[in-house]
C-alpha cells in the first residue's frame, strides 16, 4: 500500500505516523508553575539531537483550547526542565499525566508521586523513575501553521538508578536496557516494553 500525504488531513497524517515511526521513545517532563507547582506530562516526539552540544529535542502541540501547553510556557519562562524515562509498571501514570488540567494542578500531586532533589539542579526529578535527564533550555523554534513548537534543551546532568549500571571491558559505563524496561510509544493505545505490548487507553 501506498499512502499519499498530500491529500491528508492533518490529524490522518498524525494517525498515521504515530503508527508507522515506532517504537517512540517517551519523554516524561517535568517543568515548574508560576505558582511553584510541578508539572508532569508525556511527549513522544522525542529524540537526541546532538552529543556536542548535548541537546535532546521534544515536540509539543497546544491544548485542545489552542492555548500552549504549560510544558512549553514553563520551559519558556523558567529555562529549566528535567526529561525522565519511565519504565512499564508506570505506563498507567504515565497515561493519566496526559491529561489535560486546569492551570497550576499538579499532575505530580495528583498522581501520588515521590520527588527527590536532583543534586546541583533547580528541580527535583521522579523518584520512581531509573533514568532522568537534567536539561536547560537551548532553543525554542515554531513550525507550521498550527504552529508545533521545538523545544531543544541541552543535558547538564544525567542520573541512572545504581542498579541498573556497570563498567564494560572497555572501562565504559554500560546501561542495563533490559532492567530500565524503558517504555515506548506505538499508535493508538499502545505502548512497547521489553517484554511485549501493552495497551493504556488515554483519558478523555
Amino acid at each position: 500500500m501506498l499512502i499519499e500525504f498530500e491529500a491528508l488531513s492533518s490529524a490522518n497524517i498524525y494517525h498515521l505516523m504515530t503508527q508507522s515511526l515506532i517504537p517512540r521513545p517517551v519523554a516524561w517532563v517535568l517543568t515548574e508553575n508560576e505558582d511553584k507547582s510541578l508539572n508532569l506530562a508525556p511527549f513522544s516526539y522525542f529524540t537526541a539531537v546532538s552529543s556536542n552540544p548535548p541537546l535532546i529535542m521534544i515536540s509539543v502541540g497546544k491544548k485542545p483550547s489552542g492555548e500552549f501547553k504549560d510544558t512549553r510556557v514553563n520551559i519558556e519562562r523558567a529555562k529549566h526542565f528535567v526529561i525522565h524515562i519511565a519504565h512499564r509498571e508506570l505506563a498507567s501514570v504515565v497515561t493519566e499525566t496526559s491529561r489535560t488540567l486546569p492551570l497550576g494542578e499538579s499532575e505530580v500531586i495528583r498522581s501520588g508521586l515521590d520527588v527527590t532533589p536532583f543534586d546541583n539542579f533547580p528541580l527535583p526529578r521522579l523518584d520512581a523513575c531509573r533514568i532522568a535527564m537534567a536539561c536547560e533550555l537551548y532553543e525554542v523554534k515554531e513550525i507550521g501553521p498550527a504552529p508545533q513548537t521545538l523545544i531543544f534543551g541541552e543535558i547538564k546532568a544525567l542520573h541512572i538508578d545504581d542498579q541498573f549500571v556497570a563498567t564494560d571491558a572497555q572501562g565504559r559505563l554500560k546501561i542495563d536496557a533490559g532492567g530500565i524496561d524503558p517504555l515506548g510509544r506505538l499508535g493508538a493505545s499502545e505502548y512497547s516494553t521489553q517484554g511485549g505490548i501493552i495497551t493504556i487507553p488515554r483519558p478523555e
